[in-house]
């Protein structure tokens, strides 16, 4: 046979379906595996839910969950980084524009309680405990909570406070109850998510016992160091008996015979 001889034109291989996968698609599988590793870390924990799972929530094969996260940390750091991102833009927008500081810090309170219901799993996922599994990837954690963690700081360094308020103590107890209240609200059941932030915004603005009437304010205050010296040294008072003045001491009883 003719060396030289034409041969059938071969026709291209079809392009491979990863390679057509492309543009939104390519947004939307990505966000398929990220809410479903965000549902199952929040019920199963970090060490609990494998790739395997996820990528079975996500009705995908394990490889192509790879393609799009190349491991487990990777996939819970971007899970993480979306639910944090979510409350900061939310809390950076409801405060533009609000000048005076404690409306700002409501505000943020609000923007924030509210975010973290809407963001439902990726908010569980987003707390200040990272798993021990997660040692690598703690710095980069920290650094996503920090950025937010920034503006709350400088929300609180603007408050008037007292001299002898610890404002980081402050900021700290703010967020815990903020939260916490994911574990125990019920929609419908309590006040909305606005009405619960201004809440805990007026209780560490004004402190509950401001809120008392002045009887039992007074009642709750600890005495003045001169009259709590006073008081030590002066003797009991004796309560008065009900047959006889109150310097009058009690007769005693008799329990046997005179000899």
């Amino acid at each position: 046979m003719d060396q030289y001889a034409k041969t059938p034109a071969q026709k291209p291989a079809p392009p491979r379906a990863r390679a057509a996968r492309s543009g939104p698609e390519e947004g939307n599988a990505r966000q398929t595996i990220m809410n479903a590793a965000a549902r199952l870390f929040a019920r199963l924990g970090y060490d609990g839910a494998s790739m395997r799972d996820i990528a079975r929530a996500s009705d995908i094969r394990a490889s192509s969950a790879y393609h799009h996260f190349p491991s487990k940390e990777a996939l819970f750091v971007a899970v993480y980084g979306a639910g944090i991102e979510a409350i900061y833009a939310a809390v950076t927008r409801a405060i533009a524009g609000v000048s005076d500081p404690w409306d700002r810090l409501e505000a943020a309170a609000v923007a924030h309680l509210e975010a973290l219901l809407e963001a439902g799993d990726f908010a569980a996922v987003s707390t200040p405990y990272f798993p021990a599994a997660l040692e690598k990837a703690r710095d980069g954690l920290r650094q996503q909570r920090d950025q937010y963690e920034r503006v709350i700081v400088g929300l609180v360094a603007a408050l008037p406070l007292a001299a002898e308020i610890d404002r980081k103590i402050f900021r700290l107890h703010l967020l815990g109850a903020l939260n916490w209240v994911p574990t125990w609200y019920r929609p419908g059941r309590q006040s909305t998510p606005a009405a619960i932030a201004r809440q805990l915004v007026l209780m560490v603005r004004h402190g509950a016992q401001d809120a008392l009437p002045p009887a039992a304010n007074a009642a709750a205050s600890p005495p003045a160091p001169g009259k709590r010296a006073a008081l030590a040294a002066a003797p009991a008072a004796r309560k008065p008996e009900a047959n006889g003045p109150p310097s009058t001491p009690a007769p005693r009883k008799r329990t046997g015979k005179r000899a």
